[in-house]
């Protein structure tokens, strides 16, 4: 058998290099993008700062208030552009090295992430190194949807792949 059937049939090797997703904020995509995520083999992690608000949550998956160190084997996305604490935590993310951040959102819509890290003084380098939008172009319109595309850019843009994030 062919290295390409035994990754259809499920038993190549798993991938050596660890990958972790942070989901950021409880809501509908990050329930459906943890649980993908973690059939993916992806370590998964969920940040809320508003613990009262962590109560949707996939089984075995606890909410943080704050980032947990974020290593080049990071990908940070953030599920909820709406929220007043978005700047402080794309700041704490932009902090330390993830492999990869960001947010979901309209692209016909200026992301009010930016002005969020200008008011609190974030260099506009720093700002760039946040995507939006996020995942491949599919037309998502659901939760399950969007975390699908959500995560297949990523599984593209790791890979090297043109999947990536150009709409």
């Amino acid at each position: 058998m062919s290295e390409t059937c035994d990754v259809a049939h499920g038993t190549a090797p798993a991938d050596p290099a660890t990958r972790t997703l942070v989901a950021v904020f409880a809501s509908p995509v990050s329930r459906y993008l943890l649980k993908f995520a973690r059939d993916l083999g992806f370590h998964v992690a969920l940040v809320e700062p508003d613990a009262a608000r962590a109560t949707d949550v996939p089984d075995g998956i606890e909410a943080a208030t704050t980032p947990a160190a974020l290593d080049g084997t990071a990908d940070v996305v953030v599920t909820d552009h709406h929220r007043p604490e978005l700047g402080d935590v794309l700041k704490a993310a932009l902090d330390q090295s993830p492999r990869w951040i960001g947010v979901l959102g309209n692209p016909r819509h200026p992301g009010p992430h930016v002005a969020a890290l200008q008011g609190l003084g974030v260099p506009d380098a720093e700002i760039a190194r946040v995507h939006r939008p996020v995942g491949l172009n599919i037309g998502s319109r659901t939760p399950p949807e969007i975390a699908l595309a959500t995560l297949a850019g990523l599984l593209a843009d790791r890979n090297g792949r043109p999947g990536g994030f150009d709409f």
